[in-house]
C-alpha cells in the first residue's frame, strides 16, 4: 500500500451503485474472499457527507497491518481504490490500493 498526502487525492462527492459494488468486490477480494461473505465479515456504510465513501460500522473492528482499523474504502476522482486507516496514535491516513494487492 502506498501511503499518500489526503491534499494530493480528489475523491468523488458521491458514488453510483456501480461504483459502490466496484469497492465492495475489490474489498471482499482484498480481505481474502471469506465464506461468511463481505456484509457479515465487513459491514459497510454508505456516506456522502464530505465525500462519498463506504464506510465501517462503528462496532466493526478490522485491523490491517496488526495496527491500523480500516475505517472506509473509496475511489477517487482518478479511479484509484483508496482506504482510510486509523493508526495505532489515531490519526487518519489514507491509502492507494494498487491491483497488484488484490491479485496475491
Amino acid at each position: 500500500m502506498n501511503t499518500i498526502l489526503v491534499n494530493k487525492l480528489k475523491f468523488k462527492k458521491n458514488l453510483s451503485m456501480i461504483e459502490q459494488y466496484a469497492i465492495k468486490d475489490f474489498l471482499f477480494q482484498w480481505v481474502g474472499r471469506p465464506t461468511e461473505g463481505l456484509d457479515d465479515f465487513l459491514p459497510l456504510d454508505y456516506t456522502d457527507d464530505v465525500f462519498a465513501k463506504l464506510e465501517a460500522k462503528q462496532e466493526t473492528a478490522f485491523l490491517i497491518n496488526g495496527d491500523e482499523h480500516f475505517r472506509y474504502a473509496t475511489i477517487t476522482e482518478d479511479n484509484q481504490f483508496v482506504i482510510g486507516v486509523l493508526d495505532s496514535n489515531k490519526e487518519l491516513k489514507h491509502r492507494i490500493i494498487s491491483l497488484d494487492e488484490v491479485i496475491r
